[in-house]
């Protein structure tokens, strides 16, 4: 089984770099990317409505952005929190912003699915950090932790 990652940015550059340092850590990570929130979030209803479309991809782990148009990371916090099967789900949700705001730092420590919060630029050292974080969590709910040994 592999892990799958959705990142939601509307920044291309950002969204790209993230991508990539995802894929060359391990071949055992599926990623989607989203430059809309609202995009990702329609995509999640998919799975509240069919859940037997889960297997295709299930995020395991979510990075959003902060700071977007139209719909921003608390916003589609606050949509995801409407999606009953899904929260039930083990979905692990990281800020992954610039923001330098203590507000929005505190305002992710205060949300309930969110897990933590990371500067941007994502890198090697701090996305290999989230995932041996991860281990634990994805192990408890019966993921192959041999699909995961290639961090080390």
């Amino acid at each position: 089984m592999k892990l799958n990652f959705m990142l939601i940015d509307d920044n291309k550059i950002d969204l790209f770099i993230t991508k990539k340092i995802i894929e060359k850590t391990s071949s055992n990570y599926n990623v989607r990317t989203f430059q809309r929130a609202r995009s990702a979030i329609k995509f999640l209803e998919i799975f509240e409505k069919k859940l037997e479309y889960q297997d295709a991809f299930l995020p395991n782990v979510i990075l959003l952005d902060i700071n977007m148009p139209e719909m921003n990371g608390f916003q589609f916090l606050d949509e995801f929190n409407k999606l009953e099967k899904l929260i039930e789900k083990p979905i692990k949700i990281f800020m992954l912003s610039s923001s330098t705001n203590i507000h929005d730092v505190i305002k992710v420590k205060s949300e309930k699915h969110c897990v933590g919060f990371i500067s941007k630029p994502l890198t090697v050292d701090v996305f290999n950090k989230i995932v041996n974080e991860s281990l634990p969590f994805l192990n408890q709910n019966h993921y192959q932790t041999n699909d995961l040994n290639t961090i080390y």
